[in-house]
């Protein structure tokens, strides 16, 4: 129907023209239609309800944990009911929030320190709080360095976990937000330590993104 599977998104498709632009997003049998031309949107919506009998849901409030709220300023898009739902779950809605996601002067390190009996229950733990990180970058690094103890996480490496809990409950809403009244100029920043992980002694490197003034990656 004119449309090309994206190479760096393969569930993403793409039909674009001079002054048009249409992007599909699918996920199983959830699909986001985006783009500046109504009537391609219009097109597609009826080829597709012809084939699958889809369900219209209407302007994009909530996709998979992701909420997503528009106005003239520009869209925001956060996992607000997703951390809550979090902090539900492990007893922590009512707990006192933590100012930062980690201790900088805490050395996270496989050795030593008491094993945590439930492993599974932390690797589900750190499984969660992965996806929360589509939104919430302040918490990227923290995850990134408690995930490289899977197999054998200590007392020490949950009791971190939680602190990057109570830092979520400080501000549960967070996210980004991408304004309407921007430049379409792009601008990357880079940043890498030396060898500071005490285990393997590699160094860890972050890099954001922006559009203008929205963070897109």
């Amino acid at each position: 129907m004119g449309y090309t599977q994206s190479m760096t998104d393969h569930s993403m498709f793409i039909n674009s023209s001079e002054g048009s632009f249409t992007a599909l997003l699918v996920y199983v049998d959830d699909i986001i239609l985006a783009g500046n031309d109504k009537e391609e949107i219009a097109r597609i919506k009826q080829a597709l309800n012809h084939t699958f009998k889809i369900k219209d849901l209407g302007d994009l409030r909530y996709f998979l944990g992701l909420e997503v709220a528009r106005s003239k300023e520009g869209i925001m898009v956060n996992q607000m009911k997703y951390a809550l739902e979090l902090l539900t779950d492990t007893s922590l809605l009512a707990c006192k929030p933590a100012s930062t996601p980690i201790d900088n002067h805490e050395k996270i390190s496989s050795s030593g320190g008491i094993p945590f009996i439930d492993i599974q229950a932390y690797r589900r733990l750190i499984g969660r709080l992965m996806y929360l990180t589509n939104t919430r970058p302040d918490i990227t690094f923290s995850v990134q360095q408690l995930s490289q103890f899977l197999v054998k996480p200590t007392i020490s490496h949950y009791t971190t976990t939680i602190r990057i809990l109570r830092y979520i409950k400080g501000a549960p809403s967070l996210g980004f937000f991408f304004s309407s009244n921007t430049f379409a100029h792009l601008k990357a920043f880079c940043h890498s330590d030396w060898d500071t992980r005490s285990d393997s002694r590699q160094s860890v490197t972050g890099f954001s993104v922006y559009l203008g003034n929205s963070l897109i990656s």
